[in-house]
């Protein structure tokens, strides 16, 4: 059956769809990575991003296509992980603004809505790379203004948008090197047209099997909890709570009249919500008037439990009650909080000793969500938060989270856990915050980093080829050394990395190190490296056998 329009309940579906299939083909695009490194890969990333989105869209019934879509974003905005999956968030935020306000969704607002999306996630990229999943998204917007007008029906236009988003994603590769090298596609990119086949498929009435434990499964009715708890006066369209049972329907009711009582509901209220088994029926409804309601469920039987609560006056009492506790809060607000992002127990240890209030977990084994990073940043109860990402791959989510608290939020572009940890050193809590961010900064940037792991796949990568079980050392994110010892690889990166002007060295050893073997690397760069301090430090992190720092 053709659509012309999409209401809000198939947009659920499309979206739980989506979600569904990148959950299934995660692994197929975690292998599209060309840095072969064991981390938190893409296609993880999104996938944990889309099952946040769908746990928001179904913990309340929305019938909008406009409330569906902002629930999606809001979902994915709070469990947005690593950078592909920041930019999904985006992409979906952007897609939610293109349809506010609207019940339904035709050719022309998905369109507009394509291309929002395609604006917010440029937006929100300081520096937009090219073939990548961006680059996708802003094809598709364009081939949708182009030739989408032409477009009859949501089927056709989700036939282009697969069609144009197909033929980017295979040119990819010509406009990013490694992907060229590595023959494949952009893992990002890859990632959004799963989501979109997904969606197609419940827009023409394909089955996409949904695993329960993905939490992209749709919600059954009768699991509806009416939660209008965090409503402020100005937020709430249909002012009143009422719910109530026809206990004794009459005895030749129908479920048509049961399904009748449900569409005249949603024509005067929203969270509608009507359970029948013909012996009894639950009513749900936030409306203006509850009478009418009411009126209309009387022609089914007889009322009772009847419940109408004013949700005019419990928003006033929350936000009394809520302004009383943030002005308790700020009373003993601290001036500056800390908050850092690092994985190893010895690593946790140094944070802690040098005073940083918080300490998410995570790392490149592990991206935390915008949501992980801001619930820290509201837990160091201080105005002014510093935030260490201590990885590339988090420094994106963590400028995010400064959205969803009113702390003022400074993230350091700090790319290892050693710059995060100079930094610390350079931090003075009788500084003021633009000192403090101009000497933390620089600290951290004095800092070289190499890192030392293993390959966890075959690849090329820089006109490299690297086989699985390889062991890397990476200077500042850059492979540098290939072989097959980490001793060996350790003293190797540290002669790229050391110069004249080098004071220190520090050697941070994971758990996959024994104590013995990381005093042998310590005390052969102390021989050779006579003029230099060279220190050693249990790190404790996982899968990357040492974080070597020079400054």
């Amino acid at each position: 059956m053709a659509n012309k329009k999409i209401d809000g309940m198939m947009l659920k579906e499309m979206f739980s769809s989506g979600a569904a299939l990148l959950t299934q083909n995660r692994e197929s695009v975690d292998a599209l990575n060309v840095f072969p490194v064991p981390d938190g890969d893409t296609g993880s990333n999104m996938s944990q991003t889309i099952t946040a989105a769908i746990k928001e869209m179904n913990a309340k019934r929305y019938t909008s296509a406009a409330d569906v879509a902002d629930a999606v974003a809001r979902g994915a905005l709070k469990g947005a992980r690593g950078n592909s999956g920041v930019i999904l968030s985006q992409i979906l935020r952007g897609i939610a603004r293109g349809v506010a306000g609207h019940e339904d969704v035709d050719c022309t607002l998905l369109i507009q809505a394509v291309r929002e999306g395609a604006n917010t996630a440029y937006k929100a990229v300081m520096k937009p790379k090219e073939g990548t999943i961006l680059t996708v998204i802003r094809v598709i917007a364009e081939d949708l203004e182009r030739s989408g007008g032409k477009c009859e029906t949501l089927e056709e236009l989700f036939k282009l948008l697969l069609t144009s988003g197909d033929a980017i994603l295979k040119k990819t590769p010509e406009m990013l090197p490694v992907l060229k090298q590595a023959g494949v596609v952009d893992s990002g990119g890859m990632g959004l047209m799963v989501i979109f086949r997904g969606m197609y498929a419940a827009l023409t009435g394909e089955t996409v099997e949904i695993e329960e434990s993905s939490g992209a499964a749709q919600s059954m009715p009768g699991e509806y909890v009416d939660d209008h708890g965090d409503l402020r006066v100005e937020d709430i369209t249909f002012g009143y709570c009422t719910e109530f049972i026809v206990s004794h329907p009459r005895p030749d009711m129908k479920e048509s009249e049961v399904v009748r009582l449900r569409k005249r509901l949603e024509k005067i209220g929203d969270c509608v919500l009507v359970i029948s088994d013909l012996s009894v029926v639950k009513v749900h409804v936030h409306t203006n008037d509850p009478g009418k309601a009411m009126q209309y469920a009387l022609e089914l039987g007889e009322l009772d439990a009847i419940k109408v609560d004013n949700m005019f006056e419990e928003a006033r009492e929350r936000e009394t009650k809520r302004q009383a506790a943030a002005e308790a809060e700020a009373a003993k607000l601290k001036d500056y909080g800390i908050v850092a992002v690092a994985l190893g127990e010895g690593i946790d240890r140094i944070f802690q000793e040098l005073m940083v209030d918080q300490i998410v977990d995570g790392g490149q084994t592990m991206n935390p969500s915008i949501q992980d990073l801001a619930q820290a940043v509201e837990a160091t109860h201080a105005r002014n938060v510093f935030i260490l990402p201590n990885n590339t791959n988090i420094i994106l989510a963590a400028q995010q989270a400064s959205e969803l608290t009113e702390k003022n939020v400074i993230v350091l572009p700090t790319k290892s856990v050693p710059m995060g940890i100079s930094a610390m050193l350079a931090f003075s809590a009788d500084m003021g915050v633009e000192e403090n961010t101009a000497a933390m900064t620089e600290a951290a940037e004095n800092v070289h980093t190499a890192s030392i792991t293993y390959a966890v796949r075959d690849t090329t990568y820089e006109g490299r080829e690297i086989h699985q079980g390889d062991i890397m050392g990476m200077i500042d994110n850059k492979l540098s050394v290939l072989g097959s010892q980490a001793h060996q690889v350790g003293l190797d990166i540290a002669e790229k990395m050391v110069n004249e002007d080098t004071d220190l060295i520090t050697i941070y050893y994971g758990s996959d190190v024994s104590e013995e073997d990381a005093q042998k690397l310590c005390d052969a760069l102390a021989e050779v490296y006579d003029n230099c301090d060279v220190e050693l430090q249990y790190g404790g992190q996982p899968l990357y056998y040492y974080l070597i720092a020079v400054e």
